[in-house]
């Protein structure tokens, strides 16, 4: 039975985020969301990201759990659960094309702050403050445009982790929060035959891309990872700034 050709650019976009997402440990939606929305509705391109994003966090959880930093996940999902409504309230009471241009320009201007050779002082151990604002933004951003990578980067920049022990911990915050998400989704109706049809078509993609991508982030180290890391916040920053103008 011949593929079509829609399936195959769906699973050629899952396959390029998730070695995306495997290799920096976060970002995979810049990639996959609006690249998938070019060849189905939204309704179905967001819930299978969300599939997708609990599918690769499982695997790296597994493969490298040993390198999570477990009390830092768990702070940063507690404070993220308390922020999500805060962010769905004000992406219904503000022009999202605010929401955009303002997310935008605070991720852009920080990222390239961050591209100059400046560095955040180090937190040597867990910090509530640090946890509480981080994971609390995380969710605001999660609940108003579901992009809640920026507030992790900046607390594992914080902490100094290394690119494996940032890539494991975030994917150990990402399976919880991506499962909440998918109940979320499952509750909705969004879970249609389709988004689980084009899930199940792209498993034997996903997880080839899972080990290119920790190949590709075992090559990384110290501040040469974090620079690729700020890279993409600023093409994320960017990202939102034209979508708030031309939406």
């Amino acid at each position: 039975m011949l593929i079509s050709s829609i399936t195959i650019h769906i699973l050629l976009i899952i396959f390029i985020a998730t070695v995306f997402r495997s290799a920096f440990g976060f970002g995979e939606s810049l990639v996959a969301v609006p690249l998938l929305a070019l060849w189905v509705p939204l309704n179905i391109a967001v819930p299978l990201s969300v599939l997708v994003s609990v599918t690769i966090a499982g695997i790296v959880v597994v493969q490298d759990w040993k390198k999570i930093h477990f009390r830092s996940a768990s702070g940063l999902i507690m404070f993220t659960l308390i922020g999500i409504p805060l962010g769905l309230l004000l992406l219904i009471n503000t022009d999202e094309r605010i929401v955009k241009a303002v997310l935008g320009a605070i991720i852009l201007i920080f990222s390239v702050y961050l591209l100059t050779g400046k560095q955040l002082k180090e937190l040597k151990t867990d910090n509530f403050a640090w946890l509480f604002g981080c994971g609390l933004l995380a969710g605001i951003l999660d609940g108003a445009y579901g992009l809640n990578g920026p507030p992790l980067v900046i607390y594992g920049a914080k902490r100094r982790w290394s690119a494996q022990h940032f890539r494991a911990t975030l994917q150990g915050y990402f399976f919880i929060a991506s499962m909440v998400g998918t109940v979320g989704y499952w509750f909705a109706g969004l879970l249609v035959t389709n988004v689980i049809h084009y899930y199940l078509l792209s498993l034997p993609v996903m997880v080839p891309a899972v080990f290119i991508g920790r190949a590709i982030n075992n090559r990384l180290h110290g501040e040469k990872f974090f620079k690729y890391v700020y890279v993409v916040l600023s093409a994320i920053g960017l990202f939102l700034l034209v979508r708030a103008v031309i939406n």
